[in-house]
């Protein structure tokens, strides 16, 4: 079992911590600054340790020439893929601001960025961690250039083998930097459940040594509720302010007060999972232990001084008397004291 914990902000994450949750604003901001605030306001209130957004700019992510998904077009958001990325680039002059409002709002701020010049900017701001996409995981420049800078860094999974993700591994060790988050994830919009994968958490946690969480973009949120029995340390989840909203991240997205049931259904879980150990009734459980359980009873009015016999005895609720793993015992014995038809008998009633 992988032991390692690593600090994001102040916040320790990793084996026997709470589930970190990511609320993913993603490009859900709509080039909005407001919007981009309710966001962070939303994700906040909602009890998420951290909301993240994506700095990107579409002349350095794709070239202009790229297909557009079919996804997309199927839900006939964009015809071209260029104009599209172009349409969602946050405004990097809001980063300060909306890191502010985040500590003000008690969040964590994080943010994807996709090029250098978003790396510098986000490092210099004070950005805690980095996190990068999975459609990224193949460059290793943009990696070693995020690894370099000492924070810690999320590497989502999705598509990739184990070469590949052993590679960005080894880049981020060989500038030092060991503290490393891996994500399972699946990168269609919305994903299938069939191709989540949960049991490769317990795979890459044992293959890597490293924490490992779950970015998950399946509808819902059963399946990132399963990843957190399966030994997810940190859930990355897209929410929007509305599905009705247009663009590429709403339609698949939760809503706060959904964002807000899943945070609270995840915790329940954690509590919920124990320490597998049997320990007998609980604290909680006495009356329920004494009332409810079975132990042995009389079938008739006994006498002080008469020897009990086997048809004297019975077993029924409650628990009050003597064990039913002892009935055998009871027969034989000398009744102390008058025990009326129906009740329970204990070791003092007896000799």
């Amino acid at each position: 079992m992988n032991l390692q914990t690593i600090n994001i902000g102040n916040r320790a994450v990793g084996f026997g911590k709470p589930c970190y949750i990511i609320a993913e604003a993603g490009s859900n901001h709509n080039n909005d600054f407001e919007t981009a605030k309710r966001l962070i306001e939303a994700a906040a209130q909602a009890g998420a340790d951290a909301v993240k957004f994506q700095a990107f700019k579409a002349k350095h992510h794709y070239s202009k020439f790229t297909p557009a998904f079919s996804y997309l077009l199927e839900k006939k958001i964009a015809t071209s893929t260029y104009d599209l990325i172009k349409s969602v680039e946050i405004n990097r002059e809001w980063h300060a601001d909306l890191m502010a409002y985040a500590k003000a709002c008690n969040i964590t701020f994080l943010t994807s960025p996709c090029d250098r010049e978003a790396i510098d900017q986000l490092h210099q701001l004070g950005l805690p961690a980095f996190k990068l996409a999975s459609f990224d995981l193949p460059d290793t420049t943009i990696i070693r250039y995020m690894a370099a800078l000492k924070k810690p860094i999320i590497l989502s999974t999705g598509m990739a083998d184990y070469a590949d993700i052993e590679r960005a591994l080894q880049v981020c060790r060989l500038v030092g930097n060991n503290e490393i988050f891996l994500l399972q994830c699946t990168s269609l919009y919305p994903a299938p459940a069939q191709l989540a994968n949960l049991k490769a958490i317990k795979t890459m946690q044992q293959a890597f040594g490293v924490p490992v969480g779950y970015s998950d973009h399946t509808v819902g949120d059963h399946i990132a509720l399963a990843s957190v029995v399966w030994g997810a340390c940190m859930i990355e989840k897209h929410f929007t302010l509305s599905r009705q909203q247009q663009g590429p991240d709403h339609f698949f997205a939760i809503e706060p007060h959904e964002l807000k049931a899943m945070i609270q259904k995840i915790r329940d879980i954690e509590a919920a999972m124990g320490d597998g150990i049997k320990h007998g009734p609980a604290l909680e459980e006495q009356e329920m232990f004494q009332k409810g359980r079975r132990s042995v009873h009389v079938t008739r009015n006994i006498k002080a001084g008469q020897v009990i016999s086997a048809d004297d005895l019975c077993i029924k609720r409650p628990g009050l008397g003597i064990s039913p793993t002892n009935l055998e015992a009871l027969v034989g014995m000398v009744v102390q004291h008058d025990i009326p038809e129906d009740h329970w008998i204990t070791w003092e009633d007896v000799k």
